[in-house]
């Protein structure tokens, strides 16, 4: 299972293109100024950069992703991945209110998953159900949390 953020990664890729056209536009238009102030070809290809910059710093926003398989589950955010084996996998759970998903390892400690989100909707629903079915397949049976619900 491979799972990404549709959402953010398009927002992301948005972004990106309009901060590399907006800067580009201002850099050909630099020339043109009233102002009295005088660009040189430099000033246009520094302000071509920057908006290439920033474009690809919009672009590590596409970046996140989970990879669950008999190995464990290999959860990639911004700027780093970390897999976690199935023995160190207590679930993977979705609070109320928060942004993305987590996989909860020992200690009360979780890593957060970036690539599960919940402006994503049916898709992160749809994740969500088929980590848990890889986690009952992959993992040890007593790190699987018991789902039965007590009828008192």
């Amino acid at each position: 299972m491979v799972v990404k953020s549709r959402k953010s990664a398009r927002y992301a890729i948005a972004t990106a293109v309009l901060l590399v056209v907006a800067h580009s536009t201002v850099a050909v238009l630099l020339r043109v100024s009233p102002t009295g102030v005088y660009f040189r070809t430099a000033d246009q290809l520094a302000m071509a950069g920057i908006g290439l910059l920033l474009g690809g710093l919009a672009l590590v926003l596409t970046r996140p992703r989970i990879r669950v398989g008999p190995a464990g589950v290999a959860v990639r955010n911004l700027l780093s991945e970390r897999l976690i084996e199935w023995d160190l996998v207590h679930g993977l759970s979705f609070p109320d209110g928060a942004m993305w998903a987590r996989v909860d390892i020992p200690d009360d400690e979780f890593i957060n998953v970036m690539a599960i989100q919940s402006n994503d909707r049916d898709h992160a629903v749809a994740a969500v159900r088929q980590f848990r079915t890889l986690e009952r397949k992959y993992a040890p049976a007593a790190s699987v949390p018991d789902v039965a619900v007590d009828q008192d």
